[in-house]
């Protein structure tokens, strides 16, 4: 490989440095550019109504929330069980708002508390669903029911997948209102609202749903993943940080910062973590109104479907559906609810990144080796053996170039010595020899190339999807979405005290035994091929597989198996195919060389 080439590739792993330094230390040294929302706390403030302005069919915060957390009125609750949930919801409001995963845990500990979803009014960081009626002409807000409701229950009072719970209300006018909620197996509630009108006037009212949340979640890794509003409004994909409510406008009829988009054909609303969401999922093909809402006083955000309104003649009846998923962002469930279910681009609800087109196919495939071999550290490297097959051909051409540049080695240095310091003359007879000898001196390049895209589309599907969160390979590697736990700062547990904290500069600094294996694997590969000619070319070459070791370090694990593997792999293909077409490497002629370089660097420095 002659230096030309080296520059090229030089250029381009330097790049990648830059791009890994600002994805590791960016978030450290400017925090500003990446924010990582703090908790908003509430502060004391009136009350604001989240019901219905009267007639206007407008929607604020809740009227049984207050930024003091007082608890919603005392009411009984039904208990929500499930294989995979477990909570409670309130008759007051009948509002969902007490909810666990049982098949996920706060911790890799099993013993840990579940992680907990929706949680009510006067405990910490309230979040919940509540569906109602906006009163429209000839009807008053205590006409219809609100947050504040207190229902009656009719036959079942425990909501399981086999049995639906029934809840009425009725008014003074002849409006009965009945609300039959059902769950499935998975994490899909389906909320009916009927309403029979047995009075003498025509009733006009609209119904809706909204997701609140008071203050800020605790966030994670915003600069990776998004958090905040998601939704989808007649096939158009948006994404609202909190820090963005805010900035909503002040529309016709609202009162508070509000962003409305009318819907026709399909979508749903709600808020989405890393790792959960909470999305209202109005009827499919109906028109709807697409609401995100912020409560600047209290702090509450809220995604809201709204209803076209009704008009109900006196003896006839009206019912609406609206689907809530609560839990959490499995790629099997939420791909069948979108196949099965008919909600239209449900799986966007994961954030797939820039790189879509490369993640979303990657995860299937890395989704589905891991339920055939049944351990994802090894279907991580699986998925690393079949990438690599998928892109030999370009690499196969790309090792037989560099291969044939080696070959060229000869000739080239009769050039120079031709040539002496004219420059030009130098590079055009070059150009002509790769051009009569067939070879591209910038293919020893492809492989690097090759490997940017696919290794940010890796770590978007490792930092991102839910399956490798406290998905273990073996031993100490527990949580393949996390760094690697271990720390030279114990000589990896062999001293009775605990390693640093993953995640903070001591832990970068005292490295685990994955990084360390990481920058051998890129040590071995470079050795393959001799040392560039430029003394600075050398150093930054000498250094990089070391620097690279400490900045990968704070990776997540999953990721760095992948590369240890990819190196390994990359250093048996280009071996046995330059060795193939007579080129072997010197591989041990390398090193050695390598180490004596310095020595006479120093003796020459020494001597001027």
């Amino acid at each position: 490989m002659d230096d030309q080439n080296k520059n090229l590739i030089l250029a381009t792993a330097l790049s990648f440095m830059v791009i890994l330094a600002w994805f590791v230390g960016g978030p450290m040294l400017f925090p500003q550019w990446f924010p990582a929302e703090p908790v908003a706390q509430q502060t004391a403030a009136p009350a604001t109504s989240a019901e219905p302005e009267a007639a206007t069919a407008t929607l604020g915060a809740d009227a049984a929330t207050t930024a003091t957390n007082e608890p919603a009125p005392e009411a009984p609750r039904l208990v929500i069980d499930t294989p995979k949930l477990s909570g409670s919801l309130s008759l007051a409001g009948g509002r969902i708002d007490d909810l666990s995963l049982k098949d996920y845990r706060e911790t890799v500990d099993p013993t840990s508390p579940q992680v907990r979803l929706l949680s009510p009014v006067g405990k910490e960081h309230p979040y919940y669903a509540v569906f109602g009626w906006l009163a429209g002409n000839g009807l008053e807000p205590a006409d219809v029911p609100d947050a504040k409701t207190q229902w009656a229950v009719v036959g079942n009072a425990n909501l399981t997948p086999d049995a639906p719970v029934t809840l009425q209300w009725q008014n003074t006018k002849g409006l009965t209102f009945t609300r039959t909620i059902s769950i499935d197996a998975d994490f899909m509630f389906t909320v009916t609202d009927k309403v029979d009108n047995a009075g003498t006037a025509e009733a006009r009212l609209a119904p809706y749903g909204i997701v609140a949340r008071h203050g800020l979640p605790k966030l994670q890794n915003t600069y990776i993943v998004h958090e905040g509003l998601v939704r989808r409004t007649d096939g158009t994909f948006g994404e609202v940080d909190y820090a963005d409510f805010a900035d909503f406008p002040l529309p016709e009829g609202e009162t508070l910062p509000t962003e409305k988009l009318a819907a026709s054909t399909d979508g749903w609303i709600g808020f989405t973590d890393h790792y959960w969401m909470t999305t209202l999922v109005p009827e499919q093909g109906k028109p709807w109104t697409s609401i995100a809402k912020f409560v600047p006083q209290n702090n509450i955000y809220q995604a809201e479907v709204r209803h076209d309104v009704m008009a109900i003649a006196p003896g006839t009846s009206a019912e609406v559906t609206t689907r809530l998923y609560a839990g959490a962002k499995e790629w099997d469930t939420i791909r069948g609810y979108q196949n099965e279910g008919g909600i239209a681009g449900f799986i966007d609800s994961i954030d797939w990144g820039w790189f879509y087109f490369l993640t979303k196919p990657i995860f299937a495939l890395l989704h589905w080796l891991n339920i055939t071999i049944g351990n994802m550290g090894l279907a991580i490297i699986a998925l690393t053996f079949v990438l690599k097959i998928l892109v030999l051909p370009l690499a196969y051409k790309s090792y037989v170039s560099m291969a044939r540049m080696k070959e060229l080695q000869p000739e080239m240095e009769a050039l120079k010595e031709r040539a002496g310091e004219d420059k030009q003359k130098l590079q055009k007879e070059m150009m002509q020899l790769y051009k009569d000898k067939k070879v591209n001196p910038a293919a020893g390049c492809l492989p690097i190339l090759i490997q940017i895209p696919i290794f940010f589309a890796l770590f978007k599907v490792i930092s991102v999807t839910l399956e490798l969160r406290h998905a273990s390979f073996f031993g100490w590697l527990n949580d393949l979405a996390a760094p690697d736990s271990s720390s030279l700062y114990n000589l990896f547990g062999l001293f009775p005290w605990d390693a640093p904290a993953t995640g903070s500069l001591t832990h970068m600094i005292f490295i685990g035994i994955l990084p360390i294996i990481l920058g051998i694997t890129m040590w071995m590969q470079q050795k393959l091929n001799p040392a560039p000619t430029d003394p600075i070319q050398q150093q930054i070459f000498a250094w990089m597989p070391w620097v690279f070791m400490f900045m990968m370090s704070t990776f997540a694990s999953g990721l760095i198996i992948y590369w240890i593997t990819n190196n390994t792999i990359t250093f048996i293909q280009q071996y046995l195919i330059m060795a193939s077409h007579g080129s072997r490497p010197d591989f041990f002629g390398n090193i050695k060389a390598s180490v004596k370089k310095p020595a006479a660097v120093s003796d020459k420095s020494k001597k001027k």
